[in-house]
């Protein structure tokens, strides 16, 4: 296999990132709609709840682009007057973190109390799955590649070192992973399926993280590791406290309430 490998559909040739992306906001976002569908509970009504996508997704932008500048500020630093250069980096865990942060505020703002992660887990797992086979086929450009390794599974992606596929374990924790809680867990109370999913996946990034070439100037961690502690941190908190009753939001749902 040649790296980036790219799809040849109807005669055009097109570059596996950004096919593999889109193909995993559109997986993601229809399984959020059939998931939120299924939930035993309408915690929130069509308003609020597209507020709160609103708060996801430009809380994911800055989140991914922060954690970017932070994971490689030299680099950045090089390229700052090249604005094209400098706004094309961006990481899974910035957005995540910065996704959940957007989503908690915006709830704030309407008064909103009720747990709502739970329906995002079954889109996370399959958007993070497939995005990451994007990152896999894109080759050294992507850089989301491991160290290298003798192992017997490790992959040549075009410089003549064979390397962890860390795009392909993380593919494969996350199906697993998500799949065990979300089909599993469904009887836990709300809110709790969302951050399990946070602690499991927080806690496999800042593990491989150590057989990736990254930069690690902060006590030999690197800022996405830096950033998944906090994020443990936070999502443990949050999963062992006591949650507050939910409220109404909205005059539709008078008397609709989530534990």
């Amino acid at each position: 296999m040649t790296f980036p490998h790219y799809f040849e559909i109807f005669g055009l040739r097109i570059h596996p990132h950004p096919a593999m992306e889109t193909i995993a906001y559109i997986v993601g976002f229809q399984a959020y709609l059939l998931n939120r569908r299924k939930e035993r509970s309408r915690i929130v009504g069509v308003e609020h709840s597209l507020w709160i996508i609103v708060g996801a997704v430009f809380g994911a932008l800055l989140g991914s682009k922060l954690l970017a500048w932070m994971e490689s500020p030299h680099e950045f630093w090089a390229m700052r007057h090249d604005l094209q250069l400098l706004m094309g980096g961006k990481t899974l865990v910035g957005g995540l973190l910065g996704g959940w942060i957007g989503v908690e505020i915006a709830k704030w703002f309407m008064g909103i109390r009720a747990r709502t992660g739970d329906a995002c887990v079954l889109p996370l797992m399959l958007g993070i799955a497939i995005g990451r086979i994007g990152c896999f086929l894109t080759g050294l450009d992507d850089r989301t590649y491991g160290t290298a390794s003798s192992l017997p599974w490790t992959v040549d992606f075009g410089d003549g070192v064979a390397r962890h596929p860390t795009q392909l374990y993380e593919s494969g924790f996350v199906l697993l992973g998500g799949s065990i809680i979300h089909f599993s867990l469904n009887r836990t109370r709300e809110g709790s399926r969302f951050r399990i999913f946070l602690i499991a996946y927080l806690s496999f990034r800042f593990a491989v993280e150590f057989i990736k070439p990254t930069y690690r100037p902060f006590m030999s961690m690197s800022a996405i590791q830096m950033a998944c502690l906090a994020g443990l941190i936070a999502a443990i908190w949050q999963l062992f406290e006591v949650p507050k009753p939910a409220i109404a939001v909205h005059s539709a749902d008078k008397g609709s309430t989530s534990s």
